[in-house]
């Protein structure tokens, strides 16, 4: 079945939607939650909190204005950061300095270095990447896109990351990033 007939199931409250939305996506929201709080635990409990607020909200995603695995990431970053700046003393206070140390390096990358390293790249490398992390497309989905087939493409995906981080070192959050949504696409 495809996405849209389970978002539209899910938004009628079919609950069986929901679980096969999970399957597909939960790895990968998970991986996001996980790398942002950095607690297995608590990445776990916000993992169901995301799915139960999809649950509540799936009438507020418009498939016009982007895809249901952005709209669902960004529902899991926003939850992840919350909870994260909630001053709930179950959350470790001297490991903020970690998190905050991480903001400020993502916020010191050059992105125009990276995306210079991308256009230096061939051209179905750079649709690789613009598809499956700028446009969050799957893997099953992007190769369709680009007409070739899915081993080729994958084998597209693993060689742009490769220029990418013989390249540019600093892309090591934007690597995970991408390994994320490739294994879980």
């Amino acid at each position: 079945m495809d996405e849209s007939s389970q978002i539209n199931r899910l938004k009628n409250g079919d609950k069986n939607a929901l679980y096969a939305l999970y399957d597909k996506y939960s790895g990968a929201l998970y991986g996001v939650v996980v790398r942002m709080c950095r607690d297995k635990e608590l990445s776990e409990d916000l993992l169901q909190e995301i799915f139960v607020t999809i649950w509540e909200k799936i009438d507020q995603f418009d498939p016009d204005k982007g895809k249901f695995y952005t709209w669902a990431y960004r529902i899991a970053r926003n939850k992840t950061l919350n909870t994260l700046r909630k001053t709930d003393p179950l959350i470790q206070k001297e490991d903020m300095g970690v998190y905050n140390d991480i903001e400020q390096e993502e916020s010191a990358h050059n992105y125009e270095a990276l995306n210079g390293v991308i256009k230096k790249m061939e051209a179905h490398h750079q649709k690789v990447i613009e598809l499956v992390y700028f446009k969050g497309y799957t893997h099953r989905e992007a190769h369709k896109l680009m007409g070739v087939p899915l081993g080729t493409f994958k084998s597209y995906v693993r060689q742009a990351l490769v220029q990418l981080r013989a390249n540019y070192p600093l892309t090591l959050f934007f690597l995970s990033m991408c390994l994320d949504v490739i294994d879980h696409g």
